[in-house]
């Protein structure tokens, strides 16, 4: 048998890629720097795993920002809008590179970034493909074969990874109408044959083609696309060996498909769904390889070595062991680096610590699977099998897990804990009167910049160089100088900053009973933003209250609405690493409990708007369709749990970001939140459509700006969006405000761009009042 990995983080275990890109972009550091930074975190990787064992080491899975830009760039796929940065500016192609995923502000130039949206289910979001109908592609980066070639001048011979092109099609979009992206396909296909041809040149052997989306509901045509490019690329390119990769599901309807492809290997995701293998194993062809994704690529526990060998000896049993590989179930970039750099007992105990694996860990995972299968008998085969056992029985049985109050509470609940008292046209009225917010009013979504010095406090009081009430006083000087700017500035609803927060799921997770952290437990998000998800690991309470303090201190330096700020239990569920010995449904339960007890006692203490967000409401939407109607009951009950045990007069808000809501729309009415705020500005308001084919009831709030990019738009490009909004929703229904929170930017520009968003509105309600349209 072989052994593999799909993909290893690319961030390094200190956030070395991120500091660097960071530094780069600010021009703190030169280009040679950056690539020096990245060459280190690869060769770091590659060696890693080769220590580990691993017979097929995965190369051209680093990348500077997301994997689907990469593709995108190596195909030349690349709007024309920033053509302008190489062949005027003559800037290097890596600022290019950039531009697409960040937008670029300089030198004369105003361009915006390309689209951003979830990877499938996953809290990785990844920049969209824009394709016209006359769309060209050619091998523009050759950073596929350049990272071959330097792993193999480090004498580590890699297995190449791929985008495949079926999958890299479906996930763009048509920026014009008259034509399906998967028509591209032929195109494109040339390119894809060029660059495998290339990588035969120099002796590659097998590559790894991901196709993903042979998990999901394909349409007769995509199916028929899939078959036409292994045909062709078979046809052309026949010494190469084609691993086929699958993950996040099973194949199901897609197996026949699968399993007929002219490919030397498929992978399958085993986590996900080990139920698939008796079929796949009744499909595969004899001569072709099967790969078994055994070690979860998706979660932080440790793998049951004994349910992994019971799959294995299944494979085994129809497949000759040269015709097996085991691997992890996806690519590992959604796993932390390196569970060895935790050695705070304080964040994360000895006891707990023995129940985790991290990308480094799951690695070593692989390769004992693979001795106690062919070393069956040896000391040490029974020694990996025995440690392994000892480490999951004392997870099964600790007393640290259950909690039978928290188990109570949730089966005594009834359909009153998640209906409001009136309908939202009623509340509409009560809020106005108790409220009275002018049309259009502002907001912003929830956090203000976490500068350097805000970043200090925290580190310092965590060192005891500063004292509890030394950091509350620094904290409070911040949020009252944010309440005062935000009165000077004229927004209309306030918030207190959260300077107090690191992360909004860490946050509450932090205050929350059976969740535990990690000091190094980064996983990437997007680009240069890492995040330090929670671990689930026992029943969920609330001690004491969370947010009461900070909020109450807030609105007591105004007489200006300032909304609680609350994350939402679906969001908290999703950015965690959960629990793996009961339901999802369950767990979101038990968190929706807690927080309702949150907005409770806002509400007792007189905040008026409380915003829940929910921006991974979408991205845990099942894979495949007939799964979708289970999870989205319990997830918007999840919701209303914790929203609906307020008075009609307390105003509810959400938020939801770089999702598509088309399919889902009924479902996100039914969450019955008073306002909902949307990311909108990358699309140009396109994602609004949905609410307006639906004819949404409830308030909405369209953002008018990206604050993932950089760039601070014109208040009369935001004013251009907001007359797009009016187009298809009611003006009385419109909120003003941000695409997301402000944590990740300067001060300087959220100062002129919330500035200039508050003149749009001001712009936007004199138009109403003397019924002109707004030039």
């Amino acid at each position: 048998m072989l052994t593999q990995n799909l993909g290893y983080p690319r961030i390094g275990s200190k956030r070395q890629l991120k500091k660097a890109c960071e530094a780069y972009w600010a021009g703190k550091i030169p280009l040679n720097d950056l690539q020096k930074a990245a060459a280190e975190i690869r060769e770091t990787n590659w060696k890693l795993q080769q220590q580990a064992g691993l017979d097929l080491i995965p190369s051209n899975d680093f990348s500077f920002y997301d994997q689907v830009l990469d593709m995108a760039f190596t195909v030349g796929a690349i709007p024309g809008r920033y053509h302008e940065i190489l062949t005027e500016l003559k800037k290097p192609e890596l600022d290019l590179y950039f531009a697409m995923a960040r937008g670029y502000q300089k030198d004369g130039l105003d361009i915006i970034a390309m689209e951003m949206t979830k990877w499938f289910d996953t809290n990785y979001h990844y920049i969209v493909p824009e394709f016209t109908k006359d769309q060209q592609f050619k091998l523009f980066s050759t950073k596929v074969l350049d990272e071959f070639k330097e792993a193999k001048r480090l004498g580590i011979h890699t297995k190449p990874v791929l985008l495949g092109p079926v999958s890299f099609l479906l996930l763009g979009k048509e920026k014009e109408a008259g034509f399906h992206r998967i028509d591209l396909l032929k195109a494109l296909l040339p390119v894809y044959i060029d660059l495998l041809k290339k990588l035969e040149s120099l002796h590659a052997d097998w590559v790894q083609l991901d196709e993903p989306f042979l998990v999901m509901d394909l349409k007769d045509e995509e199916k028929a696309a899939v078959r036409w490019a292994y045909q062709e690329i078979k046809k052309a390119v026949p010494g190469i060996k084609t691993l086929l990769t699958t993950y996040f599901g099973a194949l199901d309807d897609n197996l026949t498909l699968a399993a007929g492809l002219p490919i030397c290997g498929l992978h399958v995701d085993l986590v996900r769904n080990p139920e698939q293998l008796e079929a796949v194993l009744e499909k595969v062809p004899a001569n072709m390889s099967l790969s078994l994704g055994l070690v979860d690529g998706r979660n932080i526990w440790k793998n049951d070595y004994q349910a992994s060998l019971e799959l294995i000896n299944k494979a085994r049993a129809a497949k000759q062991d040269e015709r097996l590989l085991i691997g992890p179930s996806c690519s590992l970039l959604h796993s932390p680096c390196d569970l060895e750099e935790e050695s705070n007992e304080h964040t994360l105990s000895a006891e707990l610590k023995d129940w985790l694996a991290f990308a480094r860990q799951k690695t070593t995972e692989i390769t004992a699977l693979k001795v106690i299968v062919e070393d069956a008998g040896s000391a040490k085969s029974k020694a990996l099998l025995e440690e392994n056992q000892a480490s999951i029985a004392k997870k099964r049985t600790s007393e640290r897990i259950h909690k039978p109050a928290v188990r109570k509470a949730v089966e005594g609940l009834t359909p009153n804990h998640s209906q409001r008292k009136s309908a939202f046209a009623s509340r509409k009225t009560i809020q106005a009167e108790k409220l009275y917010l002018p049309d259009f009013p502002t907001t912003t979504i929830g956090s203000f910049p976490q500068t350097k010095e805000v970043r200090q406090w925290r580190s310092q009081l965590k060192k005891e160089v500063l004292t509890e009430n030394q950091y509350v006083d620094n904290i409070k000087a911040a949020t009252q100088e944010a309440i005062r700017w935000q009165e000077e500035v004229g927004l209309d609803v306030l918030v207190h900053g959260e300077f107090e927060r690191n992360d909004m799921v860490e946050y509450f997770g932090e205050k929350l009973e059976g969740f535990a952290f990690t000091q190094y437990g980064w996983v990437q998000s997007y680009g240069s933003r890492c995040v330090k998800p929670p671990i689930i690991y026992g029943d969920v309470s609330r001690p004491k209250p969370m947010t009461l303090f900070w909020t109450t201190f807030a609105q007591s330096l105004t007489d200006k609405p300032v909304k609680g700020m609350l994350t939402g239990p679906v969001t908290i569920l999703q950015w965690s690493f959960v629990r793996n010995d009961q339901s999802r449904k369950a767990t979101c339960q038990q968190i929706a409990l807690a927080i309702r007890e949150e907005v409770k006692d806002l509400e007792k203490s007189g905040i008026q708007i409380i915003q829940i967000d929910e921006p991974a409401l979408r991205e845990g939407l099942p894979l495949r369709h007939a799964e979708w109607n289970d999870y989205l009951q319990w997830a918007v009950e999840c919701f209303r749990i914790s929203a609906s045990a307020v008075e009609d007069s307390t105003q509810i808000h959400t938020h939801m970001c770089y999702s598509e809501f088309n399919d889902i729309i009924e479902h996100i009415a039914a969450m019955d939140a008073d306002v909902i705020t949307i990311e909108c500005s990358r699309s140009q308001m396109e994602l609004l459509d949905a609410f307006a084919q639906f004819n949404y009831p409830n308030d909405i709030g369209p953002g008018v700006y990206d604050i993932h990019s950089p760039r601070v738009p014109a208040s009369e490009e935001m004013v251009t969006l907001m007359q797009k909004a009016q187009a298809v929703v009611p003006y009385r229904q419109l909120w003003v405000n941000p695409d997301c929170g402000l944590k990740t930017r300067g001060w300087e520009e959220t100062k002129e761009a919330l500035g200039r968003m508050v003149e749009a509105a001001r712009k936007l309600r004199a138009a109403i009042t003397s019924n002109v349209t707004v030039s």
